[in-house]
């Protein structure tokens, strides 16, 4: 028989039966597949200039020092952060400036992890035959590497990046120490349950003029500083999200785009689209460089682990504003239509430790905050049907921490706290229902800041309010003219006459025109418009106003109405000494109005306290200066107790208090009183403010000598 063999073929020939088993051992790496290089950071886009990571890096330098003690460092923070673009500075700097062997492994899955690690231990000597007994699983891998990482004659520096779930290298102990080597981590699991032992670094975004560098690195032609910065604040300041604007800025060539141009778009909609086509140049579409979806890696864990409720929890909180919620607003029934009350501790857990929100204390609330990017980026990914239902669960968590009936009180943080979320809800709220409730909320939380005093915030929400509702509703539907009316309101209290009495008055013609002269919402208008007409030296149109406005809520809504007793008691307040008695005389319940107000409202409700200040200040212009500053004094204490001590009528009954007791002959203690009432209306409104002037010419005239009290007037 012939036979041929070739190419290291064999040829066997045999007259009987033989049976011949081969053995073949070839030498060099198993055919697992493992990194092209530990030697190189495996990394996207290197950043021109590392911005802002000095402080991080210095503390980084110390761990590599000559005699220090290795260790290991974990550098944790949000996706897009930029904790690998730190371990790379470092990474570099251990090679550069101190000699170190640089090892990079991805830490992201198991099997990147295990080839890494291995390559490693190849890189540091291990033999062909123990690296192939470690890929088979007849020797232990994490030991092996380790082994050889601890024998090594150089000092290394080994990098795990991406280790974003600590099990993996829990579960094989590859995450060790060494004497011949330092270990960094970076990871989005922020728990230091996680790493023990271990020294945690959070990498946060960047300080604003930082962030504005870094889109004048990458686009230095595109616009000015303050444009970039305008920018960055827009992008929440976060590494990934200004590294890809700024490359998406440097590849426009046909028709470049300035970043005044870039930063309309962004405001138009659609940004997390538009801020990742930056990422066009990047020669791999990686998950982790795109805004869009690098999160989502994290939320699909969520799925796999059987935590659904924390995705449920990240898509509520992305209907809401990128700014502090207080965790009462999530303690809630309410929630129940998007994930069980019960399981929100667990979701809201499971986001913290992966990063995708963080606690923070403001004015001793305990309050979420979460990234402005990673929400619109959630947002955008929601699958639709969902949005109906996430903005009407927030509305009603929302509504439920808003005072149903907003009561005078002293100042709550929590009210300024909600005003961004209940504005962001009526943005997204196009058409009604939805918008309705969502601006009827608005309002409703604007005159609660506007009761607790918080004038400025009043405003600025109300008035935002109006107009977001009005492009979905119209500018004269209720709502939308309620809105303007309060903005007006609180236009009043801050001094700006100009602005609040045109606002008033066209509000409260288009509600008689639509509604009625005598319409609740119509003479609630009325009322701050007389308070506006007062002030701005035409009272006699005020009190006719004034006068209308009690008659016609006597009837609409009952002699015993709150807002029925406060304009009466804005009588009180209004009328001269003449005027007062004449009223008395017409009327013998005019005077009584603190007991009728205390009878139906109680003797601590607002209105009782006002009625009982404006009482005291009739009782002052009638000359019956005795009474009046006994009643005043008092009213000073319970304003402080029940309204707080910084509630801006305290300062007007003090006034009224420095003016009684000027009239008895107490000048000192007068004088002494008017310094706080103008230190006070300086701090709280401003030197300009209509009040503050009147205090401070009040003063002038108490320490000259030139101001007479008022003479007692018969019949009062």
């Amino acid at each position: 028989m012939d036979g041929r063999a070739a190419d290291g073929g064999r040829v066997y020939q045999s007259a009987g039966d033989q049976r011949i088993t081969e053995h073949h051992h070839h030498g060099g790496r198993p055919a697992t597949d493992g990194p092209d290089s530990v030697r190189r950071p495996a990394v996207g886009r290197t950043p021109v200039v590392l911005r802002d990571r000095s402080e991080v890096l210095t503390r980084l330098r110390e761990g590599l020092t000559s005699g220090r003690a290795a260790g290991v460092y974990v550098l944790h923070g949000m996706g897009g952060c930029g904790k690998t673009a730190v371990a790379q500075a470092f990474f570099d700097i251990a090679i550069r400036e101190h000699g170190r062997v640089g090892l990079w492994v991805d830490a992201a899955d198991r099997a990147g992890l295990r080839a890494g690690m291995l390559a490693a231990a190849a890189d540091r000597g291990a033999r062909d035959g123990e690296l192939l007994a470690a890929h088979q699983g007849h020797r232990p891998a994490a030991d092996l590497a380790w082994q050889y990482l601890d024998r090594s004659p150089e000092p290394w520096l080994l990098v795990l990046d991406n280790a974003d779930d600590p099990a993996i290298l829990r579960d094989g102990s590859w995450l060790r120490g060494s004497p011949r080597g330092t270990v960094l981590v970076t990871t989005r699991r922020a728990a230091a349950r996680w790493w023990p032992g271990a020294q945690l670094q959070h990498i946060g975004v960047l300080p604003r003029e930082d962030a504005a560098r870094v889109l004048c690195d990458l686009a230095p032609y595109s616009g000015t500083l303050e444009e970039a910065a305008a920018i960055a604040d827009r992008l929440g300041r976060l590494p990934l999200a200004l590294t890809l604007a700024g490359g998406f800025l440097a590849q426009q060539v046909i028709d470049p785009w300035t970043m005044d141009h870039y930063g309309r778009r962004l405001e138009e909609g659609e940004a997390v689209a538009l801020i990742d086509r930056g990422a066009d140049a990047l020669t791999e579409e990686d998950p982790r460089h795109l805004v869009g979806r690098t999160w989502q890696l994290t939320l699909d864990a969520f799925e796999r682990r059987g935590l659904p409720e924390a995705v449920s929890l990240l898509r509520l909180l992305a209907r809401l504003a990128p700014e502090p919620l207080p965790l009462s607003v999530l303690n809630r029934p309410e929630i129940s239509a998007v994930l069980p009350p019960g399981r929100a501790e667990t979701a809201l857990g499971a986001l913290l430790d992966h990063s995708l929100t963080q606690l923070v204390d403001l004015a001793g609330l305990r309050c979420v905050h979460t990234h402005g990017v990673l929400l619109d980026a959630v947002a955008a990914a929601t699958p639709p049907g969902l949005p109906g239902v996430l903005d009407a669960t927030a509305v009603r968590l929302l509504d439920a921490a808003v005072p149903a009936r907003p009561a005078a009180g002293p100042y709550d943080p929590r009210l300024r706290l909600l005003a961004p979320h209940v504005l962001t809800l009526l943005r997204r709220a196009a058409a009604p229902p939805g918008a309705g409730d969502a601006l009827a909320l608005a309002t409703r939380l604007a005159t609660a800041l506007h009761r607790t005093g918080d004038y400025l915030s009043a405003w600025e929400t109300a008035g935002a309010a109006a107009t977001l509702g009005a492009r979905a509703l119209g500018e004269e539907h209720r709502l939308v003219l309620a809105a303007h009316a309060r903005t007006g309101r609180s236009l009043f209290r801050l001094g700006r006459y100009a602005e609040a009495e045109p606002l008033l008055r066209r509000i409260r013609a288009a509600q008689s025109r639509l509604l009625g002269a005598d319409d609740p919402d119509t003479l609630d208008t009325g009322q701050g418009l007389q308070l506006v007409l007062g002030n701005n030296g035409r009272r006699e149109e005020a009190v006719t106003l004034l006068r209308s406005v009690v008659a016609a809520r006597e009837v609409v809504l009952g002699a015993g109405h709150p807002a029925t007793l406060r304009s009466r008691t804005s009588l009180l307040a209004m009328l001269t000494a003449v005027e007062i008695a004449a009223e008395a005389e017409a009327d013998d319940t005019f005077l009584a109005l603190p007991e009728t107000c205390a009878a139906h409202l109680g003797p601590d409700h607002a209105v009782t306290l006002v009625a009982r200040h404006n009482h005291a200040r009739a009782l002052f212009v009638l000359g019956h200066h005795r009474a009046a500053d006994d009643e005043v004094r008092q009213v000073v204490e319970d304003y402080r107790r029940v309204l707080g001590p910084d509630y801006p009528v305290v300062l007007g009954a003090l006034q009224l208090y420095a003016q009684t007791r000027a009239a008895l002959g107490h000048s000192d203690a007068a004088l002494g009183l008017m310094a706080q009432v103008v230190a006070g209306r300086e701090r709280n409104l401003g030197a300009d403010h209509h009040f503050t002037a009147v205090s401070r010419e009040l003063r002038e005239k108490l320490a000259s000598g030139r101001w007479r009290p008022p003479r007692a007037v018969s019949g009062g």
